[in-house]
């Protein structure tokens, strides 16, 4: 799941600047997605994610890491995009039900991007998912998906790198 993990801090490390909304507001007044989505943060944390995937890749291959279940480039790439569109999802119904950026949606927020990551990658590569995705495998990743992102989020806030912490 590293490929769907890093994105999202990595898209908050290189975010800034335009925001992929444009800075529209939706039909009913509100922005749609809101300053916190990038194109930079978006491009920057795909990046990350792909990286560290092709680098689980090479460890497979190498043999260094035998018990990790093999990858796929394309299911890499699928896990980094659907984890940030499955964020941004999320985010333009933050927006629909008023709650502001930096406001905690308690467990959507610590979710939203492994469904993105796992559906779009359930979508375009079912058979690596069907392989890969056990049922007990799927219930430890949502089961230990929000402690580890509230630890992150916890850390980044003790470090100055996070306005809240969560």
């Amino acid at each position: 799941m590293l490929p769907a993990y890093l994105p999202n801090n990595f898209a908050a490390l290189t975010g800034g600047g335009m925001p992929v909304d444009m800075g529209r507001n939706w039909t009913d007044g509100r922005r749609i997605l809101g300053d916190g989505k990038t194109i930079r943060g978006f491009v920057g944390g795909v990046t990350a994610g792909i990286l560290i995937g092709a680098l689980q890749i090479y460890a497979e291959i190498s043999g260094l890491v035998p018990w990790f279940p093999p990858h796929t480039l394309t299911a890499v790439i699928l896990l980094a995009v659907g984890s940030l569109l499955g964020d941004m999802v999320k985010s333009f119904f933050k927006r629909r039900q008023g709650i502001d950026r930096g406001g905690e949606w308690f467990l959507v927020d610590q979710l939203d991007f492994v469904v993105g990551a796992l559906l779009l990658t359930l979508l375009f590569d079912s058979s690596w998912m069907m392989h890969t995705m056990t049922m007990p495998l799927l219930i430890v990743i949502l089961v230990l998906t929000p402690l580890l992102h509230r630890t992150v989020n916890i850390i980044g806030y003790k470090l100055g790198l996070k306005k809240v912490p969560w």
